[in-house]
């Protein structure tokens, strides 16, 4: 008993409370997964499973769907995920302070200067290209920038998850490419749509 008359913690239950407190501050630091992860996994399912169901696997439609329109779907769906992205990133750099919150803002500023350079070169050389290689070159670019922005957000908060995360998304993005557009468009929306939904709720569990 304590002098005001409260019972004393037993070590199990202090180790306890240490523990909870740990883990509440790793995940303050680390950011929420569902945050990072799930977002862009439903934008490239949806985004990617239109330009899918546009080219087909050898060049036949699955379903009246424009390039145009597939282009919006995934261009607005990537607004969306990089939205909920920068709020996981607001959220992350609020819990730190000085340089680490420095470099969480710079981080920031470089999703969106590759992003709108994406779409200058994009626009300036898609309309050399026949409308199957536009779509294309449109998806592996963009996956090009996502992947080398999520290395080097591995790299700046040591998240080995989102540094492999980047370079899974380089790898298939890079068979894509070599494939065609339709299976390009296929892998991306399995493997990485797919892929991101699940590492976001299975990283959010295991946190």
């Amino acid at each position: 008993m304590t002098d005001d008359g409260e019972r004393a913690s037993s070590p199990e239950e202090t180790l306890r409370l240490i523990e909870r407190q740990r883990a509440a501050t790793v995940k303050a630091l680390n950011g929420d997964p569902l945050l990072l992860y799930t977002p862009w996994g439903v934008a490239w399912l949806l985004g990617f499973g239109a330009f899918f169901l546009h080219y087909g696997l050898h060049g036949v439609p699955y379903a009246p769907i424009t390039w145009q329109l597939a282009l919006g779907i995934l261009l607005a769906a990537q607004l969306v995920a990089g939205a909920f992205m920068a709020t996981g990133l607001v959220r992350l750099s609020s819990a730190i302070r000085g340089e680490s919150s420095a470099k969480g803002m710079m981080y920031g500023y470089a999703w969106f200067v590759g992003m709108v350079l994406m779409t200058v070169i994009n626009i300036r050389f898609s309309s050399m290209l026949p409308p199957e290689e536009r779509g294309l070159m449109w998806s592996g670019v963009s996956l090009l920038v996502v992947a080398v922005l999520y290395m080097a957000c591995g790299a700046l908060y040591t998240q080995w998850p989102m540094f492999f995360m980047g370079v899974w998304v380089a790898a298939v993005n890079g068979l894509g490419v070599i494939l065609g557009p339709g299976w390009h468009a296929l892998l991306t929306a399995v493997l990485l749509g797919g892929g991101q939904i699940v590492t976001g709720i299975l990283l959010r569990r295991r946190a």
